[in-house]
């Protein structure tokens, strides 16, 4: 199938969960079958039209309006095998989907806060999951990639096979072809003590300086991030959250719960908690700990990548009090050299700071919004690495520059060369989402 802009079905298969600004190809094809794929990218490459992938759209592709657009929703296929702890998983597939089927096998995948994100595509960009610390980046799993290359020939990369397209493709994300399959590594995590704590207005900026503090000393079982939400006073709005400037500090253990109950005791002397729900649970239930958004949205995003998180700097992210702040905890494992080396970036990175805005129209003139966002961005730079991560780097804020930050300098020239060999007329122009 082959929609064009009068299809009646076109603006239903173009949107993602992203709603800000969404990308308007001249042609979408929604692909259900690797052979739709490459037929897609064959009809694209004969009419010199650029390519986009969209499997959920919670990021934004950063495009001019025009191209191809792949659409891989209805390529949602997982099987796991338990004997080698892998998961092969198609490229429109859910995390949720995936980790219902490795449960039933006592295994978890490196799944980020949302089981409604595309897992290929979080994969490819990296992936910051709830067990980060402890066994990497989603990108670190990766065992095969079966991918669409831009001579529309179908590929099965291995680490063994094809070293450099596959170091290449396992961080960069879709600039080298279509992705239509992932095998990748689970790990034998059934339960995890885990959850959120929810503070008061009055006691947000004692939250934020306490985590801070308290993530200098911790196992790399410990993965945790806070979040500072100023909720609108709105009917749909939680009841004990309406109206405030909430506190939400994310916990996730993969330790034994006594152990965990005990590293989180100094959070809980923090004061009461508006909720507070860590306590053992099956990894299933993962969502609960960040308690992401379900339904579409408009948003705009910025980010940091920080080497330390002195007092200084939590002042200038308390300041920013109109947006969504989010702090991730990093190192453990994200910062150790993986067997099968890929291209994710910035693995020096010890902290993740970013800043949301949410609940934008489509169409919203962001300026306003970059000028308050660089603002703090700026304030940050006595303590900023200067790198990025791929998967927040949303619309407008995914320039060549700030992509280029993705990576180390010397990976960054690998992947020009790597760019030039593989898709010489720069087929795949579009970010895939």
């Amino acid at each position: 199938m082959l929609l064009d802009k009068t299809h009646p079905d076109y603006d239903g298969e173009r949107a993602g969960f992203q709603l800000l600004d969404p990308y308007e190809p001249d042609l979408i094809v929604p692909a259900g079958t690797p052979h739709d794929v490459r037929l897609a990218v064959a009809r694209a490459a004969d009419a010199g039209l650029p390519v986009a992938v969209q499997a959920t759209g919670h990021g934004l592709p950063r495009t001019t309006p025009g191209g191809l657009l792949i659409t891989t929703g209805r390529m949602n296929g997982v099987t796991v095998d338990p004997a080698t702890a892998t998961a092969r998983i198609e490229a429109g597939t859910r995390w949720e989907q995936v980790i219902e089927a490795a449960a039933r096998h006592r295994l978890a995948p490196l799944s980020g806060s949302s089981p409604a994100v595309g897992a290929v595509s979080y994969t490819l960009g990296g992936g910051i999951g709830l067990l980060a610390r402890r066994h990497g980046y989603a990108a670190d799993q990766v065992r095969a990639i079966d991918v669409v290359t831009a001579d529309a020939r179908s590929r099965h990369v291995t680490p063994e096979s094809d070293p450099d397209l596959y170091w290449a493709l396992a961080g960069g994300r879709g600039s080298f072809g279509v992705v239509t399959a992932l095998e990748i590594g689970l790990v034998p995590v059934e339960r995890l003590f885990g959850g959120g704590l929810y503070f008061d207005t009055g006691l947000v900026a004692d939250a934020l300086r306490t985590w801070a503090d308290w993530t200098a000393a911790l196992p790399e079982e410990m993965t945790s991030s806070i979040a500072i939400i100023p909720f609108p006073d709105r009917p749909q709005v939680p009841a004990p959250f309406r109206g405030r400037r909430v506190a939400h500090i994310r916990i996730a253990y993969a330790g034994e719960p006594e152990e965990g109950a005990t590293l989180v005791r100094p959070l809980r002397a923090i004061g009461p908690r508006l909720v507070d729900t860590v306590a053992e649970m099956p990894y299933t239930a993962s969502d609960t700990i960040h308690n992401d958004p379900t339904h579409p949205a408009g948003y705009f995003a910025t980010h940091s990548l920080l080497r330390e998180l002195p007092p200084a700097s939590l002042d200038v992210l308390l300041g920013a009090d109109d947006s969504v702040v989010e702090l991730r905890h990093l190192g453990g494992a994200l910062s150790k050299p993986q067997s099968h080396p890929n291209s994710v970036g910035n693995r020096d990175a010890l902290y993740f700071a970013g800043l949301l805005t949410p609940g934008l129209a489509p169409g919203t003139d962001t300026r306003p919004l970059r000028l308050a966002h660089d603002q703090v961005r700026r304030a940050l730079t006595p303590w900023a690495t200067g790198g990025r991560v791929l998967n927040f780097l949303y619309g407008e804020n995914a320039t060549p520059e700030e992509v280029r930050r993705a990576y180390e300098p010397a990976d960054l020239e690998r992947l020009i060369t790597l760019k030039a060999q593989w898709d010489p007329t720069h087929l795949f122009r579009a970010q895939p989402a």
